[in-house]
């Protein structure tokens, strides 16, 4: 056992923190930059788009790899946005880091926590934080473990009492010995599940990523064939077969969706962040705006965190109680809440002489003082104050007033001196102080906003239930009638209380995160709102976690939102940043998917047909960046507070399939005319740009409805943006001049797509009402596109037996593996030698 006077000296502790026996040897730590770099580039998304960009490159064709600057951009953007949050977050830890009072060779010292080892003897005093867990060895203390156990009343400790790190001294001193640090420190041991990282889902992202992994099975099998057929079949360059079959693949990846999504939930970020409200990475808006319960903490949620003083019950009538309350709490301090309370209700109202006090001690549950003109006062638990007959005349009062949550002080008074730690005799008592829980001003509003927007509210504290109960119906919050003693529930009935109650008292750290677990099983999107050690497990396990920036660092880290100024009343805007992000998004997404539908389905088209691929990769560009992009941008940051319904990807889907199949038919329609007037390949792939433009902007101006002023100046900006790169910059988007007959074409092709366009959406929409079912659920969409693909490569190796029939007569020592007459009777294919297992290319004039 280390000395009480002189501590440790200063070479035994540079030892031990050799060995790592000190608070420095752990800690719970965000997310690394080299994580958050790697985390963002080396994904699928950006996989396949380098490969695409390899192959244009190896061509020459480079002007077409401007598809590139979406993905730097997207990537970028995830990257600044986590390092920030990161850099805030760091920042919060640092400045909330408490010091410690440590005797180390008989002198006291302030010393960083991380400094703090095993053995050291910690000194204390009211109002300060205990930095590591110890045994008291000296004094009395009593302790605030509210951000442990989530009870807010003080505990007595005494000598030979286990101490908590991130508990706080609520009033007396003393001196401790550190038994435990690091990773073995109590907090610490709850703290550790949040170092293990956990993956937030967002649905939007989950929904894009479905997206680019179900294309991804696809895009192999499409880009070999396409290449194949373009280069074999229709007898295109080497560069042009590349740069189409690019074309297809980059217009099957939705690559501006991804951009625009981050960029739109990155400046709700800043928005929030401008709120005194963190976001902890891209989705949490999105998350919180999704939740349809949210498990509240009593403290520093509903509540302040203080005491207020809610009346007297005057004992003696004639008695001056609230002029002899003022000079109590003049002469006490605000020693702990219930004197700030005091002080707080009785300002000072004249100098009073104090001649003795006496500090509060949980042990005796009173404090007193001796002051001139008002004899000896002393303020306490009525059951410790008075004797028992005393006390059974004021029981009754005491009842009524614990069984609503409040507590009951006595004012008692003495003319005789204040004997010291004991109560002087001939008290009288005078009063009774009623306390109960300050709410939050803004409280009643917020869980209003929340009942509104049909939130289930649900109050998880440690306290008793009867009080967390009675402070949330001074709240507003319904169904606050409806509460149960977690600690005694069995295992077998948390998930049909979970269901039941809205109150729930006792809650363990171990109770609240099956509490979550259980609302998650139901099928509910849960948040959770904490601020302590206690809160860690349920935070990190909840769909969205929102922490007070005044709670512990580690509730700080698993949290999704971090509310700087550790006010509730944040929560409703950053739930209608998330709702206009969603809904937005939502709205603008259909233009994106247009053209991977689109993609797709001209993919398969051109698997059957011996024309090439009509669009070039920079003509995707141009479409996307002013039919799809720009507009998409402006309005995903317009106002949008309608509540979230329906499955993401099934709503922006109604509105981008008959998009995506008016641009399919469309393209048929020119092969048709391609055929009939042999039409050059070049000029196709100019009429198939400004009909896919035209069925774009249809689909815009739906998107747009309802109107407003600045939608009709967009329309006509990006109408006219299109006529200028076509007019000034037609050679660089490979836009050749059409002749007379080619613009009549035209002239009749846009007309009739648009009203294909709007026939299909309706007949589409009145489906999906029909269809109860939605869209097919996730799980079964990737299997769904591998059928899909192996399906059409069956249709295909048919084909081409059918369609291909003049297949060369080859010794049997060798067989085609894809072969075709061409009308000048050249045959040409790809050949597979089994002498010597070497595939060759063959042509052949017969």
């Amino acid at each position: 056992m280390t000395d009480i006077n002189k501590g440790l000296t200063q070479g035994e502790a540079d030892e031990k923190m050799r060995r790592g026996e000190c608070s420095g040897s752990f800690s719970v730590k965000s997310k690394s930059v080299g994580k958050i770099f790697s985390e963002n580039i080396f994904t699928l998304f950006n996989l396949i788009n380098v490969v695409i960009a390899v192959c244009v490159a190896l061509v020459g064709a480079y002007r077409n790899m401007l598809f590139m600057g979406v993905v730097l951009c997207n990537t970028a953007i995830g990257i600044i946005q986590e390092i920030r949050s990161k850099r805030t977050l760091d920042k919060l830890a640092v400045i909330s880091a408490p010091k410690a009072h440590v005797i180390r060779g008989g002198e006291q010292k302030i010393l960083p926590v991380a400094e703090i080892v095993t053995g050291d003897i910690m000194q204390l005093s009211s109002g300060g934080q205990i930095c590591a867990d110890g045994v008291l060895v000296r004094g009395e203390l009593d302790v605030d473990e509210s951000l442990l156990t989530g009870e807010s009343e003080a505990v007595a400790k005494r000598p030979g009492d286990e101490l908590y790190s991130g508990s706080f001294v609520v009033s007396g001193s003393g001196r401790a010995e550190v038994t435990r640090v690091g990773a073995e420190a109590y907090a610490n041991r709850i703290a550790v599940s949040a170092r293990k990282p956990r993956k937030r889902r967002s649905e939007m992202m989950d929904s894009i990523n479905r997206i680019i992994s179900v294309i991804s099975v696809c895009i192999l099998p499409f880009a070999l064939v396409l290449f194949t057929k373009s280069l074999f079949v229709a007898r295109q360059e080497l560069q042009y077969s590349v740069t189409s079959t690019a074309a297809a693949i980059i217009g099957m990846i939705p690559e501006g969706l991804v951009l625009l999504t981050s960029i739109a939930l990155a400046v709700s970020s800043i928005r929030l962040a401008k709120r005194n409200t963190l976001c902890q990475d891209l989705y949490c808006a999105e998350s919180l705006a999704r939740v349809d319960v949210l498990c509240l903490d009593k403290t520093g949620t509903i509540t302040t965190g203080r005491m207020k003083v809610a009346g007297l019950r005057m004992l003696d009538t004639d008695y001056p109680a609230e002029d002899a309350l003022s000079a109590l709490a003049v002469a006490l301090g605000a020693e702990n809440q219930t004197m700030a309370a005091v002080a707080a209700k009785y300002p000072p109202r004249g100098s009073t002489v104090c001649i003795k006090t006496e500090p509060f001690s949980s042990a005796r549950k009173w404090s007193g003082a001796q002051l001139e003109g008002f004899g000896t006062l002393i303020l306490g638990a009525p059951s410790f104050v008075l004797n028992a007959e005393e006390y059974s005349r004021i029981s009754e009062i005491c009842s009524e007033h614990s069984a609503v949550g409040q507590r009951v002080l006595l004012l008692a008074q003495s003319d005789r001196p204040l004997p010291g730690k004991s109560l002087p005799e001939r008290l009288s008592p005078k009063a009774l102080v009623v306390l109960t829980d300050e709410i939050r001003e803004s409280a009643p509003a917020t869980l209003k906003y929340f009942r509104e927007q049909g939130v289930e509210l649900k109050v998880i504290s440690g306290d008793d239930p009867v009080t967390v109960s009675s402070v949330a119906a001074k709240a507003g919050l319904p169904g606050s009638e409806s509460y149960v003693d977690a600690s005694k529930l069995r295992d077998d009935e948390i998930q049909e209380a979970a269901l039941k109650y809205t109150v729930f008292g006792r809650v363990t750290p171990q109770r609240k995160l099956e509490l979550v677990q259980s609302l998650k099983k139901a099928g509910h999107k849960v948040a959770m709102t904490g601020d302590g050690v206690n809160d860690v497990l349920a935070l990190r396990e909840a769909d969205c976690s929102i922490a007070m920036q005044s709670g512990s660092d580690a509730a700080r880290c698993v949290s999704q939102l971090v509310l700087l100024d550790s006010d509730f009343s944040s929560m409703p805007l950053a739930v209608e940043e998330g709702r206009r992000c969603i809904n937005n998004i939502q709205r603008s997404a259909a233009l994106f998917l247009v053209k991977t539908v689109f993609s797709f389905l001209m993919a398969v088209l051109f698997l059957f047909v011996g024309s090439a691929y009509p669009f070039q990769p920079i003509q995707l560009t141009l479409i996307s960046a002013l039919f799809i992009g720009a507009p998409s941008f402006l309005l995903a940051l317009e106002p949008n507070h309608s509540r979230v319904e329906g499955s993401f990807i099934a709503n922006v889907l109604r509105r981008a399939l008959p998009g995506g199949l008016t641009v399919v038919l469309g393209v048929g329609a020119l092969l048709v005319m391609q055929s009939v007037f042999s039409i050059p390949q070049e000029r196709i792939s100019v009429m198939a740009v400004f009909n896919t433009a035209a069925v774009c902007f249809g689909v815009l101006i739906g998107v747009c409805r309802p109107f407003r002023k600045w939608h009709t100046v967009m329309l006509a900006a990006v109408a006219a943006a299109f006529c200028g790169a076509v007019w000034l910059l037609g050679g660089l988007f490979y836009i050749t001049p059409l002749n007379l007959c080619e613009w009549l074409c035209v002239a009749i092709l846009i007309p009739s797509s648009l009203v294909v366009l709007r026939g299909l959406t309706v007949l589409l929409n009145k489906f999906l009402r029909r269809w109860s079912g939605g869209f097919p659920a996730a799980p079964r969409l990737k299997k769904a596109a591998a059928a899909v693909v192996l399906a059409l490569s069956a249709l295909y190796a048919v084909w081409l037996g059918a369609v291909f029939t003049d297949y060369l007569q080859v010794s049997c020592g060798s067989y085609p593996v894809f072969a075709r007459q061409q009308p000048d009777g050249t045959s040409v294919g790809i050949l597979y030698r089994i002498e010597d297992s070497k595939v060759l290319i063959f042509s052949r004039k017969e």
